[in-house]
């Protein structure tokens, strides 16, 4: 178990979700803000194209990923991973519902009370929100640290993979590191569950109602 390759994986799994989650909390959030609280031309149409894009699976999408960052020059490193990973759209539907559940008047009052949109959103959207944020983190975490067709796909190199496409490399005559790798890795994501499983009932809720 202690050795360099695990070591590499683990932190490649590590810096993977860390930035994911922290690119879905800069750009889901003031996406999910403004498709809840603003209203302009085409907002529907819009939101229908998150949905519709929500629902397609990796395999549908895998291809035009793969072109779009060959073309941008990121295969073969963690950021192709991670740039499509920070831009799904899940998680905006699901902090987008958690913004709905905020009455419309306490934000027109706050504006008579001078009130800036930046104020609003800091002072009144993410606390109210909060639940279904942390929902989506937690989700996220789950996701991506056990993810495998992304890695597989946009990863060549065997010292990009994260820890879950390590596992399966690991031969059979080695059952008892496999065993320890297993239990190394289904800790973080134990833990992280625990500790967010109020947030993430509230967001599932929270996704269920209709507007």
């Amino acid at each position: 178990l202690y050795t360099p390759q695990f070591f590499t994986v683990f932190w490649n799994s590590a810096r993977l979700v860390t930035i994911i989650l922290a690119g879905k909390l800069l750009v889901g959030v003031p996406a999910a803000w403004g498709f809840a609280v603003y209203r302009f031309r085409g907002k529907k149409l819009f939101f229908t194209i998150y949905i519709v894009f929500m629902l397609l699976p990796f395999q549908v999408t895998m291809l035009s990923q793969y072109l779009v960052l060959d073309r941008v020059g990121v295969m073969n490193t963690h950021w192709a991973v991670i740039l499509p990973a920070v831009f799904s759209t899940f998680p905006v539907f699901l902090i987008y519902r958690g913004f709905c559940t905020i009455p419309s008047g306490l934000l027109e009052a706050g504006r008579i009370d001078g009130a800036g949109e930046w104020r609003l959103f800091w002072q009144i959207g993410l606390p109210l929100a909060s639940g279904g944020i942390l929902s989506a983190m937690v989700l996220g975490f789950l996701e991506y640290w056990n993810m495998i067709e992304q890695p597989l796909a946009f990863l060549k190199d065997k010292s990009l993979w994260p820890l879950s496409l390590y596992l399966p490399e690991i031969s059979q005559n080695r059952a008892g590191f496999a065993f320890a790798a297993s239990v190394v890795t289904l800790v973080p994501s134990v833990f992280v569950f625990l500790l967010g499983q109020d947030y993430l009932e509230q967001g599932i809720v929270a996704s269920a109602l209709k507007e």
